[in-house]
């Protein structure tokens, strides 16, 4: 791994301890809620943060050992930053704010230009070097922020919140464009986010992080498949149930049983996707082996669906669509009946 880091640091109330490795070429996504300490473990990879106590290591080379007393500033570290707002210098020009790091290398003004209108044009921004960032749109000056990320050729470059600031239309362009970069990126990423859909879209691997620990780690599609706390079933939209297995039940810790089509024994997660649940105004005939009553608790517009979240025997989500949403009169504190498919059941080992 071109990167490993444990970082250990107390800020108040948070106490994060995690430990990380990205691979040259990597896209490695933090994901976690407010407050997990995302942040805080970015900031120590850039060295704006001093960690407690663990190690950083990049490319061999010692950026961080804190029981040693190593702290590489900022300067000294190969790595670019792109934050959630583009920070750019309003004073200086576009193609002056790209090439800024390499002139506190040293490297001369038509280097620096060169390089600078070279990634100008890489970005889709040629012909804007002598603009100022007042000039730019918001998703023009974010693909400026990795131009100057970028055109230092660092061995680290890390992303925080980078999409967050832009409007939905922006981000869709932005977000393609950036995976297009990433994809050709030879160094190591780590991209701090709250936003799933960053996470799935651009990152090769997944971490989450909630109160300061790793609570699940793995390819998008494993941790979306397979969520083990109710933050990541929330995120992907699942609703994830403990339980213990017996056979084709499952025996829910809160109450309640869900039967399922494969056979399981012990501890488990039961996972059921929005899409799986059927709603019902009234007891269906049948033999559906999951059948439970409910009550409509909440209601959001989700695409071209409603989501609705019930309340019962059972708690779950489910997607219907807006026409069948007004037909059964599914406003908050309507009961309903919901039915899922056994073999619609996701059923893994906790």
């Amino acid at each position: 791994m071109s990167v490993s880091a444990r970082i250990a640091v107390r800020r108040g109330t948070l106490a994060l301890d995690v430990a990380v490795e990205v691979a040259d070429g990597e896209v490695l996504a933090v994901l976690g809620p407010n407050g997990a300490g995302k942040s805080t473990l970015l900031r120590v990879l850039a060295g704006l943060l001093a960690s407690d106590d663990g190690r950083v290591v990049v490319d061999g080379a010692v950026w961080d050992d804190a029981p040693a007393g190593t702290h590489l500033p900022p300067h000294r570290r190969s790595l670019g930053v792109v934050f959630q707002d583009a920070l750019l210098f309003p004073h200086l020009s576009i193609a002056e704010n790209v090439a800024f790091g390499l002139r506190s290398r040293g490297a001369g003004r038509a280097e620096r230009r060169a390089a600078a209108d070279a990634w100008l044009d890489r970005v889709g921004l040629s012909g804007s070097g002598d603009r100022r960032p007042a000039q730019l749109s918001g998703g023009q000056a974010q693909r400026a922020a990795l131009a100057r990320a970028l055109v230092g050729e660092p061995a680290l470059l890390l992303l925080d919140e980078p999409l967050s600031a832009l409007d939905a239309r922006t981000r869709l362009t932005v977000r393609a464009e950036l995976r297009r970069h990433l994809a050709a990126f030879a160094g190591s990423t780590v991209l701090v986010t709250h936003d799933p859909v960053d996470a799935m879209a651009l990152a090769d691997r997944v971490v989450v992080v909630e109160d300061g620990r790793v609570v699940q780690a793995g390819t998008p599609a494993d941790v979306s498949r397979r969520p083990r706390t109710d933050y990541v079933a929330r995120l992907v939209g699942l609703s994830l149930l403990a339980g213990t297995a017996d056979g084709g039940t499952v025996r829910l810790d809160a109450g309640g049983a869900v039967a399922v089509a494969e056979e399981a024994r012990g501890p488990v997660f039961a996972a059921i996707r929005p899409e799986s649940v059927a709603l019902y105004a009234t007891r269906p005939d049948g033999s559906t082996r999951n059948l439970w009553r409910e009550r409509v608790v909440g209601a959001t517009p989700h695409g071209a669906t409603v989501r609705c979240e019930l309340d019962g025997e059972v708690p779950l989500v489910a997607d219907v669509t807006a026409a069948s949403f007004a037909e059964m009169g599914l406003a908050p504190g309507a009961e309903v009946w919901a039915g899922v498919k056994a073999s619609e059941v996701a059923v893994y080992a906790r």
